[in-house]
């Protein structure tokens, strides 16, 4: 990786002598303008060899003490197999842990009924007591989107696991799905859209928009929150939105202040921009949009907003086609998400969406997307600053402009960025790819 430092290195040389330059001017008397400085482009990601075998897709990260963890499904005919491997920074060693830093897959789950989706995702989270959690999405009825969220745990690293379990307890043959789980103190805590108003049939005259999923009724989807303490007892449920996009994931972090959320929106005339919600002192507050695009659509664009956290710091990414113009967007918050600052375009020429985004520990922000230009697609990362400076983009791989290229996946921890993706091959056939790029120190 000593290319990758280089260019580190000398981007950094190169804004000192634009400082330099700065200050001669200024020094002559001259009236310069402030200087924006392009921030040093991320490192070059090198292919690691991923744990997942052929036939896999759906890839998720996590990161924990450990290190990193990534969770994808595996298919064979009508069987779906969640499984896992963590990259620690033990490297070699720890539990068979091979060459390429991944440990040998464990396997969480298998399935013929479960509900397999390229946007609607499973994922595993090892919390900070060491357990490991795991969530899929289980066929409740015969039609297309009744599906419910499973919740299983493991206390000795995946060797076993508990039943499965629901957040949810409504009984309705509807949708609960784009979950995202998190720790909250020693116990589980997670978000997820809720169908359960959507069972009754529309009401004379509402008919079935374009935006509502096949199969669905009427009423409105929500986005609902659980709790569970350290023995996966349920503590809390409760209601965070009455009226949500139907099918566009969902994003929470953990900020010193407590758990935020963010999600599409769905007003009454359509506008679906995104949102997020705070918990404070024990109550969610009421939800309100990061920035106001006004971004008319009468369909689920299926493109959810991202989060990441550390402190009191949070910088959120979301995906809009406001007038037919695709773009990616971020903000900084510097108070746990309460404001957020001006909005910064992320992609280059246009995009799929489909973002990422992840803190750096000199406070800036890694961002991922899909860069889509002249008929071609390559998951693409660049680091922004909180001036809104840019770096020039970094290429990881081209893929499928179709949705079975799914979402690209990013993490930080121990030092490096790892990278996860769905790549198309021939006949269809899908493989989750993974790289790894060193941070500067």
């Amino acid at each position: 990786m000593a290319n990758t430092r280089s260019i580190w290195r000398a981007t950094a040389l190169a804004a000192a002598a634009a400082i330099a330059i700065a200050a001669v001017a200024t020094a002559r008397g001259v009236t310069a303008k402030a200087v924006a400085l392009q921030p040093a482009a991320p490192p070059s990601p090198e292919p690691i060899t991923s744990p997942a075998s052929a036939n896999s897709a759906q890839p998720q990260l996590s990161v924990s003490k450990r290190g990193v963890l990534l969770s994808w499904i595996e298919r064979n005919g009508d069987l779906a197999t969640l499984k896992f491997a963590e990259r620690t920074h033990l490297r070699q060693g720890y539990g068979g842990q091979a060459a390429s830093g991944w440990t040998p897959p464990r396997t969480v789950a298998s399935g013929r009924n479960w509900f397999v989706n390229w946007a609607d995702v499973p994922s595993v989270l090892r919390l900070p007591s060491g357990t490991l959690v795991a969530h899929w999405l289980q066929k409740s009825a015969a039609s297309t989107y009744a599906y419910d969220v499973r919740l299983s745990y493991s206390a000795d690293d995946g060797t076993t696991w508990s039943p499965s379990f629901t957040p949810h307890h409504d009984g309705t043959p509807t949708e609960h799905g784009f979950a995202s789980l998190f720790p909250v103190g020693d116990g589980l805590g997670l978000i997820w859209l809720d169908g359960r108003n959507m069972a009754a049939p529309p009401k004379p005259g509402e008919g079935a928009k374009s935006g509502d999923h096949g199969g669905h009724g009427g009423g409105s989807m929500t986005v609902r929150y659980a709790r569970f303490d350290r023995a996966f007892k349920q503590v809390e449920e409760t209601e965070i939105d009455a009226r949500v996009c139907e099918c566009c994931p969902t994003a929470a972090a953990v900020t010193a202040e407590g758990v935020i959320t963010a999600y599409r929106n769905r007003s009454d005339d359509e506008i679906r921009d995104n949102y997020v919600a705070r918990m404070v002192n024990g109550k969610w507050s009421t939800p309100r949009a990061v920035f106001d695009d006004h971004w008319k659509i009468a369909a689920c664009p299926v493109n959810g907003p991202s989060l990441s956290a550390s402190g009191n710091t949070v910088v959120m990414s979301w995906f809009t086609a406001k007038n037919d113009q695709p773009n990616a967007f971020a903000a900084f918050s510097s108070d746990a998400g309460k404001t957020f600052s001006k909005p910064v375009r992320v992609d280059e020429a246009g995009t799929l969406g489909r973002v990422d985004i992840e803190l750096l520990p000199d406070g800036s922000a890694l961002a991922g997307w899909i860069e889509f230009a002249n008929q071609k697609a390559q998951f693409q990362v660049r680091r922004i600053d909180r001036t809104g400076a840019r770096s020039a983009p970094v290429t990881v791989a081209g893929l499928a402009g179709s949705r079975s290229s799914g979402y690209p996946r990013m993490a930080i921890a121990n030092g490096e960025a790892v990278f996860a993706w769905t790549e198309a091959g021939g006949g269809g056939a899908l493989q989750v790819r993974t790289a790894a790029a060193t941070l500067p120190r």
